[in-house]
């Protein structure tokens, strides 16, 4: 294999697969990229089994083949190379050579064929999107995801592909956050999957925010195909739990803050909180919104932003940050909260087709 790239269109791509190295496995392969010549094109691939990565970029191709060298390694040695095209030649045992400028490596590799074969999409159950919509769901609802590896099948994002919508949906027992997008879903493709959180990471990582998604979804595994990129991933197996059940029907007040001043309060006041006593209270009255919190042994703190608001005084306690999280993946200017009394799920909506329910907590 022999080849000429630019050094910033070769470290473009190493940044783009090197999630997909694993990091603690048996199988030195799979520390390794996969480095494939073909006519015009070097295409970049790591695996760690349940997540691959795969990218494809322009080089001057002098000998089409294949190897794999250590991928971490390699980055680290291209990020270090002069601002210029570097040239790389394998040899038959696998050993590289890299020549950038003055800078001269010799890498040793692992044969190509030890590689797992990268997965084949199904076009049974293929969904078109714009990338910049699919990641913008992603970015209102993933950190909702639990991270207790006790309810494993929490510890993702649910992708439903139904009644010509597609629904996100993530959760962690405490707070749920939930968008949806029209779709064309014919019937027979429609489907429930749960995407890793790993893979929900990669792919805020590398989607643009324009250009066409394709994702083809399989039994166990989905491919998504975006920009000369292809991401696959295992599913998380098992059911999801009804997320409807979750969403109440029924408030009582709807009140409309203003977001940046209501995360501004919160980040104000919530610095006063502890591991051992980490609410906030949120206290609705007329015409003003108070944000309040005391911990004993440290202190306490309060805040105001003003609210159109006229109806009965409502106060309910919240964990600060499950509150901040929306705010902050949010860009509306307003938020609605939606809230029946101190015990009930308050929920935080805007004009756009999103919700956030959260659960209060009990303070005395």
């Amino acid at each position: 294999m022999k080849l000429k790239i630019e050094k910033n269109a070769f470290l473009a791509g190493m940044q783009i697969v090197q999630n997909g190295v694993s990091l603690r496995s048996t199988l030195p392969i799979l520390s390794n990229v996969l480095l494939t010549a073909s006519k015009e094109n070097l295409s970049l691939t790591t695996t760690d089994l349940d997540l691959s990565v795969r990218c494809s970029m322009k080089a001057d191709i002098g000998k089409t083949g294949a190897s794999t060298l250590p991928a971490r390694r390699l980055l680290s040695i291209i990020r270090e190379l002069p601002e210029s095209a570097l040239e790389m030649q394998v040899d038959d045992k696998d050993v590289a050579e890299i020549t950038c400028g003055s800078s001269f490596f010799k890498i040793i590799g692992i044969r190509d064929d030890e590689f797992p074969a990268f997965p084949k999409a199904d076009d049974k159950r293929t969904y078109r999107l714009t990338q910049g919509a699919f990641k913008e769901m992603l970015r209102k609802t993933s950190y909702a995801a639990s991270s207790d590896e006790t309810r494993y099948v929490l510890n993702g994002v649910l992708l439903s592909f139904r009644g010509n919508k597609l629904i996100v949906v993530a959760t962690d027992g405490r707070r749920l956050a939930f968008a949806e997008q029209e779709l064309d879903v014919p019937k027979e493709a429609e489907a429930d999957m749960i995407l890793p959180t790993k893979t929900v990471g990669q792919l805020m990582h590398t989607l643009g925010d324009e250009g066409e998604l394709s994702i083809h979804g399989m039994q166990n595994q989905i491919i998504f195909d975006f920009n000369d990129i292809q991401v696959a991933s295992k599913l998380i197996e098992g059911t999801y739990p009804n997320y409807k059940q979750v969403i109440p029907g029924e408030c009582d007040e709807r009140i409309a803050v203003e977001r940046e001043s209501l995360l501004s309060a919160l980040r104000r006041v919530s610095q006063i909180a502890t591991d051992k006593s980490n609410a906030v209270k949120l206290i609705f009255g007329k015409n003003k919104l108070v944000v309040a919190s005391v911990t004993p042994d440290v202190g306490e703190a309060q805040d105001s932003i003003p609210v159109k608001y006229a109806g009965k005084q409502i106060t309910v306690a919240f964990n600060p940050e499950f509150v901040m999280d929306p705010l902050k993946n949010l860009t509306n200017d307003e938020v609605f909260f939606e809230l029946t009394d101190e015990l009930s799920p308050g929920v935080i909506k805007c004009d756009m087709p999103f919700l956030y329910v959260l659960m209060p907590m009990r303070v005395s």
